[in-house]
């Protein structure tokens, strides 16, 4: 079974093209128009083992905002529809990366509940043009879309730049985790027949 999916959304403030596919091998075609969005979808797909191509047009002129919102809302949309049933996925995914002198936790649960909680703490407000909190706008999209708890943790750290990197790389290594197939999995991993 192949879990692929593509996304197209176009509105007055983004037109976005996306494909995704789980089982892939960490390859990425990225534009967004958000240099620093597209580093950190680039690491996100690496660390994942995801394939994920982006071309995304926004109104960056105004700021970068709509358009990583946007993203986020695509890559989770796509993430819920590559998933179909969710049968014999772990469903849960763990991942702690180190960038530096900062460390990241990110934990996941494919839950069908949406919910982001977030215990992070920028040090800076931008890393170059991007705005830093639109980290927690991305996140945040993507988990109401995809419809999945994340909690996303960082112990500590000083460089803006770190932190936020070793937030997408445990994103992708937990996101991986998650969406693994286990064998020994017969249907979906809920007590209620469904997730």
């Amino acid at each position: 079974m192949e879990r692929t999916a593509s996304v197209i959304r176009k509105t007055n403030e983004t037109d976005i093209k996306l494909q995704l596919s789980i089982d892939g091998e960490g390859q990425s075609d990225i534009e967004t128009g958000v240099p620093f969005m597209n580093h950190m979808l680039d690491l996100f797909t690496k660390h994942g083992q995801f394939n994920l191509s982006v071309d995304a047009k926004g109104d960056i002129e105004i700021d970068d905002h709509h358009t990583t919102e946007d993203i986020g809302i695509c890559i989770g949309q796509a993430l819920r529809e590559a998933l179909g049933d969710k049968k014999g996925i772990k469903r849960y995914g763990n991942a702690f990366v180190p960038m530096d002198e900062a460390l990241a936790q990110v934990v996941i649960d494919l839950s069908n509940r949406p919910h982001l909680e977030m215990r992070a703490e920028f040090p800076s407000q931008k890393v170059g043009t991007f705005d830093t909190e639109l980290v927690h706008e991305f996140l945040w999209k993507l988990a109401l879309e995809a419809r999945m708890n994340l909690h996303v943790i960082v112990h500590y750290g000083h460089n803006t730049h770190h932190i936020i990197e070793a937030v997408f790389k445990a994103l992708g290594r937990a996101l991986d985790d998650a969406t693994t197939i286990d064998p020994r999995i017969k249907g979906v991993p809920s007590t209620k027949g469904m997730l």
